[in-house]
This record gives C-alpha cells, sequence and structure tokens, in this order.
C-alpha cells in the first residue's frame, strides 16, 4: 500500500508533498518569481481564501455590531453560512455509510481488526492525555476562584436535564443497535423519567415516588449506530466473495461521487464561513460583562486546546513518524477553519477527507475507514473542556475534589466523550454525566452554555486535528508494514536454493565441452531412432 512517486503532484514515496508544492529545486531555480509565486498561491488557493474568510468575517461582524440591527436581519446575515452547513450535513451520510462500507469490503478483516485496534488506541490515549490537561489547568488557572458566582440573565433555558450515569452509558450501547435504520439518520435513542408514586399496603400512610426511566426519541443523527451497522455490513460483503462484489462496486462508485461533490462544497467553504463568523460575532450581546465574569475560565479551556493541539498531538505524530507535524497541519487548514466556523466536527468530515487524501497523502482506504470512525468516538477537545468545566464548577461552588474525584472525571470524561454528539454543544449534554458522577449541581451548566459558542469552536478544531493526525499515523504505519513485506520478499527471492549446497563452479571451457558432449549424445539418439 506503498504509495508510489506522483511527479505532477510533487508528492514523494512517504506520501507527503513537498513543501508549498514545490517540485525540486532544478526546475525552482529555472523558473521565473511570478511563475514561482502563481503557482504556490495556486496550490494553496483554497487554504489562502478560506484565511481570508475567517479574517473579513471578523472585519464585517465587528463593523455590523455597532448598527443597531433586529433579530431578523442578523438571521438574514448569517445565511450564507447557515446554507454551508445545510450543505456538509446533506453529504454526510452518504459519504459515512459508504465509505465505511466501502473501507471494510475492501481490507481484509485480520487487517480491519489490526488498524481499528491502533486508531482505538491512539484516539483512547490521546484523549486520556487531553482530559489531564484539562484538569491539571483547571487546578493551575482556578477559574472558579471567584469572590462573586457570575449571574448570568437568560441562560437557564436550555441546560440539559440530568441523567443517571448507568442510564447515559446504557443509551449509548443501545444507539450502537439502532432499532430502525431510516429513523437513525435523523433519530437517537435518549432516556427520560417519569415519577411513579406507589402507596404502601401494610395500612401505613407512607408514599414511596420511584423514578422510571423510559426511552424517547430525541433529533439528532445517530451517527454511532449508522458507523457500526456501515462498517459490519462491508465485512458481511467481503464474506460473499464474487456475489458481493456488485454490491462493493455501487458502494465504491457511490463513495467516488460524493467526494466530487464535496470538492465543489469546498469551494464555497470559505464564503460560507465568513458569513458564519460575522453571523456569530454580530449575535454576541454583553460580550464585556461575560468575558469579565467568566474569562478565567474561557482562558483556561482555549490554553488547554493550544497546548494540546499545538504541541501535544505534533509532538506524538513527530515522535513516530520524524516527519514535520506543522506541514501536516497546514495540509488540513481548510478543514480546521470549516471546524471553527461550524463547530461540527461530522460536518467537517467531508473537507477532511479531501484534505488528507490530497495533501498529506493518506490512502483512501485509510481516510475512509478511519475518520467516520474518529469524528464518532474521537473528542479530544469535548474530553478537555469537560474536565476544565467540572473543575470550575466545583471551584465555583467552594465543594473541594479529592484524589478518587479527580480519577473518576477523567475515566468518565474520557468515557462519555465516545458518545458525545458531533454537533454544536455536543459535549454540554454529556457534561451532566461527569456532573452526576463527582455529585456536582447540575444546574450550574448554564454558565458553561452561556460561553460555549465559542469554547465549542476550539473543540471542534481539535477533536478533528486529533482524526487527521490518526490517519496519518495509520498511513506511517500500514507504509512500514508494505516495505518490511517488500524486503522479505527480496530476500526469499535471493535464497530461493538452498544456501547449505554450495554453487558450481563455472568456466567458460567446461561449459563448451559440455554443450559439445550435449551435442554428440543428441546426435547419436537422433541416428538410433532413425535406424530403429
Amino acid at each position: 500500500m506503498a504509495e508510489k512517486m506522483d511527479i505532477e503532484e510533487g508528492k514523494p514515496s512517504n506520501g507527503e508533498p513537498l513543501a508549498n508544492g514545490l517540485s525540486s529545486p532544478k526546475n525552482s531555480s529555472s523558473e521565473p518569481l511570478s511563475q514561482r509565486v502563481k503557482r504556490i498561491v495556486l496550490a494553496n488557493l483554497l487554504v489562502i481564501l478560506t484565511v481570508a474568510g475567517v479574517i473579513v468575517g471578523v472585519f464585517i461582524g465587528l463593523g455590523v455590531r455597532n448598527v443597531a440591527l433586529t433579530r431578523t436581519q442578523i438571521t438574514y446575515i448569517g445565511f450564507p453560512g447557515e446554507l454551508l452547513i445545510r450543505l456538509l450535513k446533506m453529504i454526510i451520510i452518504p459519504l459515512v455509510v459508504c465509505s465505511l462500507v466501502s473501507g471494510a469490503a475492501s481490507i481484509d478483516p485480520k487487517a480491519l481488526g489490526k488498524l481499528g485496534g491502533w486508531a482505538m488506541l491512539f484516539f483512547l490515549v490521546t484523549t486520556l492525555i487531553a482530559s489531564s490537561i484539562g484538569v491539571v489547568m483547571a487546578f493551575i488557572v482556578n477559574p472558579g476562584s471567584v469572590s462573586t458566582k457570575p449571574n448570568l440573565q437568560g441562560v437557564d433555558d436550555n441546560v440539559p436535564v440530568a441523567k443517571e450515569v448507568i442510564d447515559s452509558f446504557l443509551d449509548l450501547i443501545r444507539n450502537i443497535f439502532p432499532s430502525n435504520l431510516v429513523s437513525a439518520a435523523f433519530q437517537s435513542y435518549a432516556t427520560s423519567y417519569k415519577l411513579v408514586t406507589k402507596n404502601n399496603t401494610d395500612g401505613n400512610l407512607n408514599i414511596t415516588v420511584e423514578k422510571v426511566p423510559f426511552g424517547t426519541d430525541q433529533d439528532g443523527m445517530n451517527i454511532l449506530g449508522l458507523v457500526v451497522f456501515a462498517i459490519v455490513f462491508g465485512v458481511a460483503l467481503r464474506k460473499l466473495g464474487e456475489e458481493g462484489e456488485i454490491l462493493i462496486k455501487f458502494f465504491n462508485s457511490f463513495n467516488e461521487a460524493t467526494m466530487v461533490l464535496v470538492s465543489w462544497i469546498m469551494w464555497y467553504a470559505p464564503l460560507g464561513i465568513m458569513f458564519l463568523v460575522a453571523g456569530k460575532i454580530v449575535e454576541m450581546e454583553d460580550v464585556g460583562t461575560l468575558f469579565a465574569s467568566l474569562g478565567k475560565y474561557i482562558a483556561c479551556c482555549i490554553i488547554g486546546h493550544a497546548i494540546h493541539g499545538f504541541l501535544v498531538l505534533p509532538a506524538i505524530y513527530f515522535i513516530i513518524t520524524r516527519k514535520n507535524p506543522y506541514t501536516f497541519l497546514w495540509g488540513i487548514f481548510t478543514a480546521l477553519a470549516t471546524a471553527f466556523g461550524t463547530s461540527s466536527s461530522s460536518a467537517t468530515l467531508p473537507l477532511m477527507m479531501k484534505c488528507v487524501e490530497e495533501n498529506n497523502g493518506v490512502s483512501k482506504h485509510i481516510s475512509r475507514f478511519i475518520l467516520p470512525i474518529g469524528a464518532t468516538v474521537n473528542m479530544d477537545g469535548a474530553a478537555l473542556f469537560q474536565c476544565v468545566a467540572a473543575v470550575f464548577i466545583a471551584q465555583l461552588n467552594d465543594m473541594p475534589l479529592n484524589f478518587i474525584q479527580v480519577i473518576t472525571i477523567l475515566v468518565t470524561a474520557t468515557a462519555s466523550s465516545v458518545g458525545a454528539a458531533g454537533i454544536p454543544a455536543g459535549g454540554v449534554l454529556t457534561l451532566a454525566i461527569i456532573l452526576e458522577a463527582v455529585g456536582l449541581p447540575t444546574n450550574d451548566i448554564s454558565l458553561i452554555l452561556a460561553v460555549d459558542w465559542l469554547v465549542d469552536r476550539t473543540c471542534t478544531v481539535l477533536n478533528v486535528e486529533g482524526d487527521a493526525f490518526g490517519a496519518g499515523l495509520l498511513q506511517f504505519f500500514v507504509d512500514r508494514a508494505a516495505k518490511r513485506e517488500e524486503g522479505a520478499e527480496l530476500s526469499d527471492i535471493r535464497l530461493e536454493g538452498d544456501p547449505s549446497v554450495p554453487a558450481p563452479e563455472s568456466s567458460p571451457l567446461i561449459e563448451k565441452r559440455g554443450r559439445k558432449d550435449a551435442e554428440a549424445e543428441g546426435a547419436k539418439g537422433v541416428l538410433s531412432e532413425s535406424v530403429m
């Protein structure tokens, strides 16, 4: 599976593009400067447009904020950005299902299990590291050590209902096995509670109230159930052999057509991101009050995300592959900017696939198998922010955390981030699980929701960055295994004969004499045959 040198695109054998798309020093030295600049700009045009879109969006938002706009006008400003999110969400289901089915069907089941195991190990380790950074940052910065508790108006409406920890994990398992694949495309299972009163029959007036769980369908794609079904279905198609080849080809073609649509959507992304950023800046109310009361919490989350995203993940990538991780990051910049604009790792998935395949040399088999899984189960940013939020709420309520509670926060944040939906504010929904696990009040989640529009963006960037680095590492492992196999084959060819038997002496005279003797024997044979 090792990638071959592509001279036209300037990619070396290890799959990593040369800096700025330059193919070789000889060509660049003879090429005029204007031509070089033009070629570099064209090679990175989408990234440049995306960066420009973010910057222009910030300036538009700050400029329009001074004008007294109605709610309707603010909605109209965000309309082009809303279109981008709708386009990306439209493409998610066909992309995830087709890419996973074709990926699972094209890889040997043993190799599939090995790839999945390495990916899950990487995701688990990085999520644990992110959770640890969150806890350490929260204890260093102390964001909850304020004289008076922040009291923000109009943010208590969307606080998620607290659920028992066991029910949350049972919901996760139930969603892995959806009862209806069609409804899984837009609904997921969630536990609610009803209070049932019971009168004791012993004659006393004791009334017992029991909280009984029951299942409900809530809006939101059950991406976990679709991922599991697609992988199992792909393995089943491979088991069918020739009978399943027609359906595998169908999913492959469907997948390729979907990626063509993604490449068209990518060119709309800079415009959509510009209006998403501008619309969100215009929407903000009482920014000064918000940052004055929750500034330390916001800084703690963003600094933690920066440490994990710019130091920890690149360090892991460099230690294992010995390649420049920041070149890798530059290749996925468009996807990272889209993640910042949309706050949805699921919506960023189509662009991320395109970026890692075209810019970072990750093969289709790996990217289209690992990235959908990563977008579902790998939530480094969410785990980090949840740990900071849990310690923040504990400090806010003057509740000291002991060592066991800190470990509980780490483990619960790592486990619950697997079930976090890849949608805006998906991590806040699972924060209630962590607070319940350590006995912290869940009504303070309203404060987290007040600044979630900002923190969730850096969360999403970190989530998708972790997925991309996971795909890059797996590509490195696959390439290394392929090189070892090639080396083993070459050694087998060399040692094809028995090495213990010495090679016969070779001499031109001996060979000539032997040839003459053979010719004479052949002539005698022919003569004797003719006599007979």
